[in-house]
């Protein structure tokens, strides 16, 4: 009998404090895919509101002890994309001048996966079928879709859901305008670029919203509610997991 994958499970802060459904709907689908999952207590932050705000000092020290709580797994998956991104793309420039933190960080970035990416490309799994009798679009976040090409993987998965109507919104690789501290720098343009996004998730006629990645969601289900729009938001995880269910997922505007 082969031995099953070990994943680490990297949750992220927003799903930690705000969304832990998520968490527990990535761990379902990597459990039911044959994965032995694993969550390191030690992990924290990933660094990345520090590595986008220019204190390299921080995003190191962060870095650093992500690189340690997860070493020796098969694989290191994260239910967010622009988290993944940080891992598998900034960790090695962080360390570009410190050849053996660079080894380090190239050895995690080889095995680090987003969640929905991990399994389709990498574990190419069938999941459960499961019932959501509902018309939703989906909005693909920048991050993942230009740094590691997450755009076909949720749409494959989804497409095992077969009371789900996926109706997709034009525009729908546009930034939504959250862009982790791009919202809290430039307020007034987050939100003309959340209301151009919402506007065309509301012209499908969709009452149900799903993404990947969980800040961009916030902002979008933040702004929804404040606007008054009939709009439940979702990670794709809590779909596919058969865990999509109540309001949705709750979110302050980024004004």
């Amino acid at each position: 009998m082969d031995k099953r994958p070990t994943v680490g499970l990297f949750v992220t802060c927003l799903v930690d404090t705000q969304r832990p459904n998520i968490g527990f709907a990535a761990v379902q689908l990597l459990e039911q895919a044959g994965c032995e999952v694993v969550v390191p207590t030690q992990q924290t932050c990933c660094g990345q509101p520090a590595w986008n705000s220019g204190d390299d000092a921080s995003s190191r020290v962060l870095a650093q002890q992500t690189i340690t709580a997860f070493e020796g797994f098969d694989y290191v998956v994260l239910p967010s994309g622009s988290c993944a991104g940080t891992l598998v793309k900034h960790y090695p420039e962080m360390f570009a001048d410190d050849p053996t933190w660079l080894a380090k960080a190239g050895d995690l970035a080889g095995r680090t996966h987003e969640l929905l990416s991990f399994l389709c490309d990498v574990l190419q799994v069938e999941l459960s079928p499961v019932v959501f009798n509902e018309t939703a679009t989906y909005h693909d976040s920048c991050s993942g879709l230009r740094e590691l090409g997450i755009k076909e993987q949720p749409r494959h998965l989804l497409a095992n859901t077969t009371t789900l109507t996926l109706d997709e919104m034009e525009d729908t690789d546009t930034c939504c305008g959250f862009g982790g501290t791009f919202c809290v720098k430039y307020p007034d343009i987050s939100e003309r670029m959340v209301d151009d996004k919402l506007s065309l998730a509301s012209q499908t006629g969709a009452r149900v919203l799903l993404g990947g990645d969980l800040g961009c969601l916030m902002n979008l289900a933040g702004r929804a509610s404040r606007l008054g729009l009939p709009l439940r938001v979702f990670h794709t995880a809590e779909v596919l997991a058969g865990m999509a269910d109540g309001a949705g997922i709750a979110g302050k505007e980024s004004k």
